[in-house]
């Protein structure tokens, strides 16, 4: 017997039910095959692409002139200075990126229990959104608002008795937003899980006159074991006293998720964000069919330096990795991904063209 459509039909000859038995075969009317036999046809049915309008570029910035320093957890990135931010940031012009997103390298001296450094003007983030300005004004400038890389506990916000101050951190988490938005950041990036913190930040924008100052919320952000070269890239890994875990959600949670996602836009965020990427799939998929907001993932130092670290060693194609990772992240519903590997990424996509 022969298969069509799923179901039986007899065999209307001897010859045919002896080849049947001695070499199998499938009367099929439906081959999905079809649609894969070449590159041409693949690229007619793709349900999904990846551009380099998808990408948002990481970088770490650090003090001094022309110099870049690796960050060794994570094979091929950099700590930049400015003006190497700079050079980057052209680089990332040319590639079609839209937007790069920054995170500065605090030298020890400058860190401090309220993490101080985060409100001077003359900051690392603040200079580097500068220089950037002044010569590439239509590239997106994303700035993380949250204190772990200026304090000297490494926590995202203040502290007292051992415990997270909620209100006290939004209160100067406020002002770090404005001190960013008056240098010419285009995205204000609130990453700390303060409760509250997307509707005070929006309010103060409004009342400053930064109106056009979008808001992206790392809405659904985890406490997560994939952040460890992250925290190497800006120094707070040995600082870092205790975890997160009293403001970062629980790995375990999908429904809290939503709950967080809904208070930012309700508080006026213009994006959401999940972070990680990879382990929290399934939240990008909920959080996009739920709110229909534009919806970004970060695919984090700890995914990055899986796949770098794993194609460095030759245990598996880089490229391909890569590829199939971002690709992923846009299946699962996101609108845009920020990743160290925007760079390469945008560099084989261009190629493919």
């Amino acid at each position: 017997m022969a298969i069509k459509f799923g179901r039986p039909i007899e065999m209307r000859d001897a010859p045919r039910r002896q080849a049947a038995l001695s070499a199998p075969s499938l009367d099929l009317v439906v081959r999905p095959r079809r649609n894969r036999k070449s590159e041409w046809a693949r690229r007619m049915v793709r349900e999904n692409v990846l551009t380099t309008d998808d990408l948002i570029w990481p970088m770490f910035v650090v003090d001094g002139n022309n110099t870049r320093t690796p960050v060794a957890s994570m094979p091929g990135v950099d700590r930049l200075t400015v003006d190497q931010v700079v050079r980057d940031a052209e680089r990332a012009a040319k590639l079609d990126i839209p937007c790069i997103a920054l995170f500065p390298y605090t030298e020890p001296s400058l860190r401090d229990e309220q993490g101080s450094e985060a409100l001077n003007p003359d900051n690392l983030v603040c200079q580097s959104v500068r220089a950037i300005k002044k010569e590439f004004p239509d590239i997106g400038v994303l700035c993380d608002v949250a204190l772990d890389p200026f304090t000297s506990h490494g926590h995202d916000g203040l502290i007292a008795d051992g415990r997270i101050l909620n209100d006290e951190t939004v209160a100067v988490l406020v002002k770090q937003a404005l001190t960013q938005a008056e240098a010419g950041c285009d995205i204000i990036a609130p990453s700390d899980m303060m409760d509250g913190r997307v509707g005070s930040i929006r309010e103060a924008l409004d009342d400053s006159g930064f109106i056009d100052v979008q808001i992206m919320s790392y809405a659904a952000k985890y406490a997560s074991a994939f952040y460890g070269p992250f925290r190497d890239a800006i120094g707070s890994a040995k600082t870092l006293t205790g975890d997160k875990r009293t403001y970062q959600m629980d790995s375990a949670n999908s429904d809290e998720a939503l709950r967080e996602v809904e208070l930012d836009i309700a508080e006026g965020a213009d994006m959401v964000m999940v972070k990680p990427g990879m382990p929290y799939l399934d939240i990008v998929r909920r959080v996009k069919d739920t709110f229909a907001m534009p919806t970004f993932v970060y695919q984090v130092s700890g995914e990055y330096a899986m796949i770098a670290g794993a194609a460095r060693n030759g245990w598996i194609d880089g490229d391909r990795a890569m590829m199939e990772a971002l690709l992923g992240f846009k299946r699962a519903g996101a609108d845009g991904i920020l990743t160290y590997f925007a760079a390469q990424a945008a560099e084989k996509i261009k190629a493919q063209r």
